[in-house]
C-alpha cells in the first residue's frame, strides 16, 4: 500500500510540471499576440522555419500531435496566409505544409522571443538546458514504451 503522503499535491511530480507548462505558455502569449498566432501555431512555424517543407505526419511526429489536432491548426495558419497546404504529387494522400512569404517573414519578428522568454523565467542557461534535457529524456522513454 502506498503511504498517504504520496497523495499530497505538494509531493506530486506531475503538478509542478503541469503548472509550469501553463505558466510558460501564458508568458509566450504576450509575444505571440503581437504576431497574431497561438502557441501551437508558433510551434508549427518553428518547425517550418527550420525545415521549410514538412508533411502533416512529419509535423505531427516532431510536435507530438495527431492529425486530428494538427489539421484544424494548419487550416487556421493557411487562413492567415502563413502556410500553404498542398497535396503531394507523388502521393495524393500526403499533405505537404510550406511557408508562404508572410510566414517566412514572421520569423524575423519572432527572433527576439527566445531571449525575452529566457529573461522572464529567471533561471540560468545551464538550469534551462538541464530541465529541457530531463523533459526530452522522459518524452523519449515514453515514446519507446508506447512502441514496444
Amino acid at each position: 500500500m502506498v503511504p498517504d503522503h504520496y497523495l499530497k499535491l505538494d509531493n506530486q511530480f506531475c503538478f509542478p510540471i503541469y503548472a509550469l507548462s501553463r505558466e510558460i505558455t501564458q508568458l509566450y502569449r504576450a509575444f505571440l499576440d503581437e504576431l497574431d498566432i497561438t502557441y501551437p501555431q508558433y510551434l508549427v512555424l518553428l518547425v517550418l522555419w527550420q525545415h521549410e517543407r514538412q508533411t502533416v505526419n512529419q509535423l505531427g511526429e516532431k510536435l507530438l500531435l495527431d492529425s486530428g489536432t494538427l489539421t484544424p491548426l494548419l487550416k487556421r495558419l493557411e487562413q492567415k496566409h502563413l502556410v500553404n497546404r498542398t497535396r503531394s504529387r507523388a502521393d495524393e494522400r500526403v499533405v505537404e505544409i510550406s511557408l508562404t512569404p508572410a510566414g517566412a517573414k514572421l520569423k524575423e519578428k519572432a527572433r527576439c522571443i527566445p531571449k525575452e522568454m529566457f529573461g522572464l523565467l529567471g533561471i540560468s542557461l545551464e538550469e534551462m538546458e538541464t530541465l529541457r534535457n530531463i523533459a526530452q529524456k522522459i518524452l523519449q522513454h515514453n515514446a519507446r514504451e508506447q512502441k514496444a
